[in-house]
């Protein structure tokens, strides 16, 4: 407890020999320039859309790549319609060749036989077929899963992105010290503070 007190009362004379080592001017030559101070603080803000999340996420469910276009981040368009399309793609070409197997193992079921005239898989047996459409159904299954999470994650990109877009990152932030006199302990606290205004 003494040791703060001591280390206030040496901050305090050290503050003090500061403030007052300034030199007095002979009355005389005091300037009387008006002294013009600018304002540097920017107040004007546009106001907040609380809508425009909920608007970016509609716009993106609607049109995939809408919200994003939105808010204004147009080189994401391209990822959404990739991360989409692709998927999509994927699926409708897993979705022919399943159907081709099944139509080679419905034909033989139907009484033709492997390496007959008009089969697609000669040397392919039943087996192969089967196994064959499991790994087209799997794949295919698949893709659609990542086109419908990669739908739903264009949506929740641009609603976050709305979000972030409203954050306040003005630059009037303040740090100051302080002295604050504590009751319980009967001696002074010394510390900083960081203000900042949402």
């Amino acid at each position: 407890m003494l040791n703060k007190l001591v280390y206030s009362l040496l901050f305090s004379l050290f503050f003090c020999a500061f403030t007052f080592g300034q030199e007095d001017i002979p009355s005389d030559e005091v300037k009387t320039d008006l002294l013009m101070v600018k304002d540097t603080i920017n107040t004007k803000r546009e106001p907040i859309n609380v809508l425009a999340p909920s608007k970016a996420a509609f716009y993106s469910a609607i049109l995939p790549g809408l919200g994003q276009a939105y808010n204004k981040k147009y080189w994401k368009i391209p990822i959404v319609y990739a991360a989409i399309g692709i998927p999509v793609y994927l699926y409708i070409r897993n979705d022919k060749d399943y159907n081709i197997y099944r139509d080679a193992y419905k034909r033989r079921l139907s009484g033709f036989g492997q390496g007959s005239d008009g089969d697609p898989f000669p040397n392919v047996t039943n087996d192969g077929l089967i196994n064959a459409q499991k790994q087209l159904r799997r794949n295919k299954e698949l893709a659609l899963l990542i086109a419908i999470g990669a739908y739903a994650l264009n949506i929740v990109d641009a609603n976050v992105d709305a979000h972030l877009l409203q954050f306040n990152v003005d630059e009037d932030l303040s740090l100051r010290p302080h002295f604050k006199y504590n009751q319980m302990e009967n001696n002074t606290d010394l510390g900083l503070t960081l203000n900042f205004k949402f």
